[in-house]
């Protein structure tokens, strides 16, 4: 893809699919950004072993390591700062980030929540929709804020629960509609289209309005 890439950090926690479909898609000319560092709180993260075989730079900076939650914000926006990146992509990053990092990169960290928010915030989203009997959930991208799964959202995917779903096929099959719509965020990122005001995200050239195709959906 043309033009200047958006320089990006992705902060990963477990198997890093996400930050595969990133890596994918960057490479498939889809997403006009860079991986300028990954970053772990885990060091057996099978993650890393993404970016190790991609040459993508990484640093573990876990959560323990510090005195306190200032202390490994400090360091993480050091990190974040030096790799130049300037936006953070929280792909399956679980743990919650501290308050000065989310204050030094205020409106410039995404996250990616199995669910479609506000339904299902925290922890096992995709198992809390099987279990409380809903027959549509999904995806959201949002934007980080201090409060938990709380912040403005820019992009969400619908997934229907199917009658002979568990909470493992669920699982994966919101996981797909992750991979589709993370990359498509940032891409719009990078063409400078989200625009944050009064707490809610507007994507200039969006079609609003209008419901997208799923074909999950069009099998009933």
């Amino acid at each position: 893809m043309e033009g200047k890439k958006l320089p990006i950090a992705v902060f990963v926690s477990g198997k890093g699919t996400n930050l595969q479909s990133i890596i994918d898609a960057i490479e498939e000319g889809k997403l006009s950004a860079e991986i300028k560092l990954v970053v772990s709180n885990r060091s057996k993260a099978y993650a890393l072993e993404r970016s190790k075989r991609q040459g993508i730079p990484y640093k573990v900076i876990p959560s323990k390591s510090f005195k306190n939650e200032q202390e490994w914000g400090e360091e993480l926006i050091s990190a974040v700062k030096s790799s130049g990146a300037k936006l953070v992509v929280l792909a399956g990053f679980m743990k919650i980030v501290p308050t000065n990092f989310i204050e030094a990169f205020k409106n410039r960290i995404i996250n990616i929540h199995p669910s479609i928010l506000p339904s299902f915030k925290g922890l096992d989203a995709q198992g809390q929709a099987y279990r409380y009997g809903v027959t549509l959930t999904g995806c959201t991208v949002h934007i980080v804020t201090p409060e938990l799964d709380a912040g403005p959202v820019i992009a969400q995917a619908v997934v229907p629960v199917l009658p002979n779903d568990t909470e493992e096929t669920l699982a994966q099959r919101i996981l797909k509609h992750e991979h589709r719509i993370y990359p498509q965020v940032i891409q719009w990122f990078s063409e400078g289209r989200v625009v944050v005001e009064n707490g809610k995200v507007t994507v200039l050239g969006a079609r609003y309005g209008t419901l997208p195709f799923n074909p999950e959906l069009e099998k009933f």
